[in-house]
């Protein structure tokens, strides 16, 4: 990973996981553009470096994200940011399907409006039994325009309209019941339960996973007859790769096999 100067996030190293840290705790990590121009640079480097296998993203503090910066919105601004600008919020949205790696929120305290987005943008989510998610934006005349288009993919009608026209927050377990996130665990287990999914990810094909999540994606707004042939062409290109033949033949010989990313 690149070293860039980051003013609104931090980003860990642990092997092949890389953990994206919204960093301004003492405002509960509001999304602002200098955060979300940030997250955009790191998401591209962490696509970019093959080393990297999973990427993680979470918040500082006691709150994964309050949403979005209603100071910046107001007006306010932090000066000039250090980094040329990637795009704004629906970018950051929209990177996340084409990563080529498995991403995981680690939900932790507070989730609310723009971090939602980010939630259900990623892959996996984990959050601890003491996070609050939901999308408030109402109760401020506002609403949750942008985050919409990824939450009706997780979420089903009827309960993403109560979130969003009733604007009350829900329990981690609750969140958990309506696939908002993969499940809810104990606050001191949340490092742990990251720890292992990311482990478990790290640990498969990068070109299966590369190839499967934009596969993936590709089909995701595609009709039957559509998307069918697509993935049978990508079923043949898989199967022409090094680690399609590493793992069939590390299957045949009863052996760990040994990924080489092509």
């Amino acid at each position: 990973m690149e070293a860039r100067a980051y003013r609104a996030i931090t980003v860990g190293v642990d092997g092949p996981i890389v953990t994206l840290t919204l960093n301004r705790p003492e405002r509960k990590n509001p999304l602002g553009p200098e955060m979300v121009n940030e997250l955009l640079w790191a998401l591209d480097d962490a696509r970019d470096d093959a080393s990297v296998r999973v990427v993680v993203i979470t918040g500082a503090g006691n709150a994964f994200s309050g949403g979005g910066d209603l100071k910046q919105m107001a007006g306010g601004d932090d000066g000039p940011p250090p980094l040329e600008s990637k795009g704004d919020y629906p970018d950051l949205l929209l990177r996340f399907s084409t990563l080529g790696k498995p991403s995981i929120a680690r939900v932790n305290g507070v989730a609310m409006g723009g971090a939602l987005g980010i939630i259900a943008a990623c892959d996996f989510a984990i959050a601890a039994s003491s996070a609050q998610l939901g999308t408030p934006e109402i109760k401020r005349g506002l609403f949750p325009m942008m985050i919409m288009a990824v939450l009706r993919r997780v979420v089903s009608k009827r309960r993403l309209m109560e979130l969003m026209l009733t604007g009350d927050p829900i329990t981690a377990d609750e969140a958990a019941r309506i696939e908002l996130v993969n499940r809810a665990v104990p606050d001191a287990e949340l490092d742990a339960s990251v720890k292992t999914l990311a482990d478990k990810l790290a640990a498969q094909s990068p070109t299966a996973m590369r190839m499967g999540l934009a596969a993936w994606n590709a089909q995701a707004d595609q009709d039957l007859a559509t998307s069918l042939p697509m993935l049978r062409d990508q079923l043949f290109a898989i199967l022409g790769t090094e680690d399609a033949r590493e793992g069939l033949t590390a299957f045949m010989q009863k052996r760990t096999p040994v990924w080489t990313g092509r």
